[in-house]
């Protein structure tokens, strides 16, 4: 799942939340950490805040660690991802609250 923002910096940043309840051993959890990394480094962004989280577990303690196909199918949904995220139009920055009105003392 991306969760994108819009940020007054003149570059992209990335925040990568990988939940042990969906990756349980820590092999996994880097393995997604740097592959994520990886492919935020070689796609250019808008300046936007990119938080990237796992919606659904992608293994278990029984299975390898992490496998070649794992790795392919997250460099997929990676992409995808981030290419909705450098095509979809950013919400516009809220505008500023009207002050409040004064208040009338007694």
């Amino acid at each position: 799942m991306l969760y994108t923002r819009l940020n007054e910096l003149p570059h992209a940043r990335l925040g990568v939340v990988v939940a042990k309840r969906f990756a349980p051993r820590a092999v996994t959890r880097n393995t997604i950490k740097r592959v994520t990394r990886e492919l935020f480094r070689q796609t250019s962004l808008p300046a936007i805040d990119c938080l990237i989280r796992l919606a659904k577990p992608v293994n278990s303690k029984d299975g390898p660690a992490t496998t070649a196909k794992l790795k392919a199918a997250l460099r997929v949904e990676l992409a995808r991802l981030f290419a909705q995220a450098k095509t979809a139009r950013p919400p516009k920055p809220a505008l500023p609250s009207a002050p409040p009105p004064p208040s009338e003392a007694p």
